[in-house]
């Protein structure tokens, strides 16, 4: 009897102590705490730009058991066996769609952004990652292929948006010391998820023939972990003020995600961004063509985003198992091996996120895409040698972990923190379905065109690659001005002047020659 009361009594304390925890959690979250913030960006990124990575890495392993499944299904409705190019066609077509899915997201986050604020547009974007898992998990069963197209549409756009949204929500929640690093985190997490992906989908795992439909299916699970911690936190407070009017909740997010009582300075910023779109309605994209304001802003964002996917870093993964079985790696430990890649992705984009506040947003991507250049260089060289010296191979691997680490380390993660730092917000989320856009249309092209680059040039395949990541370096070392710690009406001005150049030099012009009219005048008098 004593034995189970002290039972009874440890278990009572246990429960007293859980329920204590939960309050003080609870607490923490509503009252405010430096660590509201930290966990603000976990919510948000494991539902969000987690899924890009996840859902891009976990198609590689049922690649051959989705085929045989294509090739099934014919042979059961029609009595077709299909030739192996045509199973190819429609795997492609499965994969590819992911990018038009991505696309149509990009397009309509910006309108979703707008009507129901940040936080709420992440929530809702989940309908289409759990109608996505749904259809994949159930297609098996149901014998259609063609679910699982329709499920890749909708994760597709689910990634889209949250590729557009979060980036936007971590830019206008942070701190102006630490925009750069939370805007970074949505990078981090991409390629965690690109990790993930890669374990799960694993032999061992996931990544068997009986299981392939939960593997494409479990990216459902982050979204629920989503769906049930991110309405704890705040929305963002630049939207709760500029867009709705209100300040008591704005004032109230700051504190909140702050830990501690609202900075003057912080909120007359918010103040002066209210003040200059006072009386505007948000921007449309084609708006933002035809605004001379907006000109070098927009062209920047055009070319870092669609450098972002030309670069070549997705077509990198392409090659790896290649190179990694030439250079004697056994097939059954090529995926483990592959792991190491997304691994390499994921510690640059950590080394990037500390870096990005001391060394600056410009300096960053142009050293990326220099490294990328040169390593794109020395791959070429190695593939062309490889049969004539034994060591190439090893060569030609070191390259792989090289470039995808130059990637992290700059494209990566700051290509999404531009348009939050150099648009206002009335044409923001324009600016983002923009650069959305640009990025999954080019991801497209880039996927489709990968095959026809490869069998037409064969090793001087990456030779495009690196004239772009090369071109690319110019443009931000000539044209974009550096944003690290500047105010949003400071960026501005700098563009201002880059925008207006002509008009500049002509007013000054006649204001030289009214002041020397003037001296002329005074002296004749």
């Amino acid at each position: 009897q004593m034995q189970g009361l002290k039972k009874n009594i440890k278990s009572v304390i246990f429960t007293y102590d859980n329920v204590t925890f939960m309050k003080m959690f609870i607490s923490l979250l509503w009252q405010g705490s430096p660590l509201t913030l930290v966990l603000m960006v976990a919510s948000a990124s494991i539902g969000g730009t987690l899924q890009y990575g996840y859902n891009l890495a976990i198609m590689n392993a049922p690649t051959t058991f989705i085929q045989t499944f294509i090739n099934e299904t014919f042979l059961q409705r029609w009595d077709v066996q299909l030739e192996d190019y045509q199973v190819t066609l429609v795997w492609t077509i499965i994969v590819s769609i992911f990018s038009l899915g991505g696309f149509a997201g990009a397009l309509i986050a910006g309108p979703m952004t707008i009507r129901f604020g940040r936080k709420k547009c992440l929530l809702l974007n989940n309908v289409f990652l759990m109608s996505g898992a749904l259809l994949a998990l159930t297609s098996r069963a149901a014998g259609s292929f063609e679910m699982i197209m329709l499920s890749r549409v909708l994760i597709g756009i689910n990634a889209g948006i949250s590729m557009n949204v979060q980036p936007m929500y971590f830019g206008e929640s942070a701190p102006k010391h630490l925009r750069g690093a939370i805007s970074l985190s949505s990078a981090v997490f991409t390629a965690f998820g690109v990790v993930l992906g890669q374990v799960v989908g694993l032999r061992e795992i996931l990544g068997c023939e009986s299981c392939w439909q939960y593997l494409l299916a479990s990216n459902a699970i982050p979204g629920f972990i989503q769906l049930l911690t991110l309405p704890w936190f705040p929305e963002s407070p630049r939207y709760l003020l500029i867009d709705r009017g209100d300040k008591e909740a704005c004032i109230n997010a700051l504190r909140r995600l702050r830990g501690c009582e609202v900075e003057r300075s912080e909120l007359d910023e918010i103040l002066q961004e209210q003040a200059e779109t006072k009386g505007m309605r948000p921007r449309r994209p084609w708006e933002l063509f035809t605004d001379r304001s907006v000109r070098w802003q927009l062209i920047s964002v055009i070319i870092i985003s669609s450098a972002m996917q030309l670069c070549g870093n997705d077509s990198i993964y392409f090659y790896a198992s290649y190179v990694f079985k030439e250079a004697g790696i056994s097939e059954e430990q090529i995926q483990y091996v592959t792991i190491g890649t997304g691994t390499c992705e994921f510690t640059a984009c950590i080394m990037c996120n500390l870096l990005v506040e001391r060394k600056g947003r410009r300096f960053m991507l142009m050293g990326g895409f220099l490294l990328m250049t040169v390593w794109a260089i020395v791959f070429t060289i190695a593939l062309s040698f490889e049969r004539y010296v034994s060591w190439m191979s090893y060569l030609s691997m070191a390259c792989i972990f090289t470039y995808i680490l130059s990637f992290g380390m700059g494209p990566a993660g700051v290509t999404g923190v531009l348009p939050t730092e150099i648009f206002n917000q009335a044409a923001r989320p324009a600016a983002y379905m923009i650069a959305g856009s640009m990025m999954w249309l080019n991801l497209f092209v880039v996927g489709m065109i990968f095959p026809f680059l490869v069998s037409g040039l064969s090793e001087y395949c990456f030779v495009p690659f690196g004239a772009i990541c090369l071109s690319s370096a110019l443009y931000i070392g000539l044209f974009l001005p550096e944003t690290k710690g500047k105010s949003l009406s400071v960026i501005t001005s700098e563009f201002h002047t880059m925008n207006f150049k002509g008009q500049n030099e002509k007013s000054l012009e006649l204001q030289t020659q009214y002041k020397l009219g003037e001296v002329c005048l005074s002296t004749a008098l």
